[in-house]
């Protein structure tokens, strides 16, 4: 399978009392040619249901974990070979993202754990390069974009001032380590918090022509702007070298502004098809890596927005016509059951 085919996973959570077992989870992956998933915690039963399988694997340690993880080596080597060592290579780990949507701002739900991230991140490492899986498996960690400061122009992102002596230097350690950095990524949220300056068909990679430009780079999409922004910050934060990786996007069918069964089907078909190639008109002509959040509609997920970003319902029917990998993905559009999946699980 091709590096563009191949460039397209699903993020599963697991907030939901209707899911189907792990073991039929992983059935219905493989089924769909899905070869890349995210987990945001160590679920032994999922983790046993993967072994064979052949799905490459973002493995979450989840922020609960951060202090502990941070604090001690020997917790992040005793972790490393209770979820990574034991499973592999039968299950094909490709990142453990350490810690998710960790921010240091003020106030923020998780500033008490910025600290922690780049410390916990270094055990792991260590602890991954000890059992010789270095090169196999990259230590990371995922952000989303409310660190980036400025936007706007693409070419001028920059983190906030508040966040730069928390982010610099994970993308240093990143560089150093030759790991991406992992990013949540939502037009979505862009688009319903501003409607007015921001049209729908360029949120959901629909317009016919630029809507943005940037000297002599056009803008057709706002995902492509976003991503540019963060391309520019990591440049800037000195992370020339240091790749991307979009491990949550997705759009809601329910719940919220714009949140249709239809506008959801489009943003996910069109994400998919725009990723395997395409590249940003910052740097064209490649894959991105990404990750669609999410597998299953997640009911007890909070606010109500939240439980309707599933590609399935729990039922294990597709929501939408999707391609995942080489083949098609061709059932009912817009089957909309119980609810289920959410914008991030931390």
């Amino acid at each position: 399978m091709s590096a563009g085919a191949e460039s397209v996973g699903v993020c599963y959570g697991t907030s939901g009392n209707n899911l189907p077992p792990a073991s039929e989870v992983v059935a219905l992956c493989r089924s769909r040619n899905i070869n890349r998933m995210r987990i945001y915690d160590p679920n032994q039963v999922f983790l046993q249901a993967l072994r064979g399988s052949n799905i490459e694997l973002i493995l979450g340690l989840p922020n609960s974990d951060l202090q502990s993880i941070a604090s001690n080596p020997s917790s992040a080597n005793s972790w490393v070979l209770r979820n990574v060592r034991n499973f592999w290579p039968a299950v094909k780990f490709r990142y453990i993202a350490v810690g998710n949507e960790v921010s240091p701002v003020n106030g923020g739900a998780t500033s008490g754990l910025a600290r922690f991230v780049l410390p916990a991140m270094r055990n792991v490492h260590n602890a991954v390069a000890s059992a010789g899986l270095q090169n196999q498996i990259k230590v990371t960690t995922a952000i989303d974009l409310t660190l980036i400061g400025n936007s706007y122009p693409p070419s001028q992102g920059a983190f906030r001032g508040d966040t730069t002596s928390y982010i610099h230097p994970i993308i240093g350690f990143l560089a150093q380590i030759n790991a991406p950095l992992l990013a949540n990524i939502y037009p979505y949220f862009s688009y319903s918090g501003n409607p007015r300056d921001i049209s729908l068909p360029y949120a959901l990679f629909a317009a016919p022509a630029a809507v943005v430009w940037d000297g002599d780079r056009g803008y057709q999409n706002l995902f492509d702007a976003m991503l540019d922004a963060l391309y520019a910050a990591v440049e800037r934060a000195g992370g020339a070298a240091v790749e991307v990786v979009v491990s949550e996007s997705g759009w809601p069918s329910g719940g919220g502004v714009a949140a249709t069964v239809e506008n959801a089907g489009t943003y996910y078909a069109n994400l998919i098809r725009h990723v395997k190639g395409s590249g940003t008109p910052r740097r064209p002509n490649r894959a991105i890596e990404t990750y669609l959040f999410g597998m299953f509609d997640e009911n007890q997920k909070q606010p109500e927005l939240e439980k309707h970003f599933g590609v399935f319902s729990p039922n294990k029917q597709q929501k939408y016509p999707l391609s995942f990998g080489l083949q098609k993905i061709s059932h009912v559009f817009g089957q909309n059951n119980s609810s289920i999946h959410t914008r991030s699980d931390i």
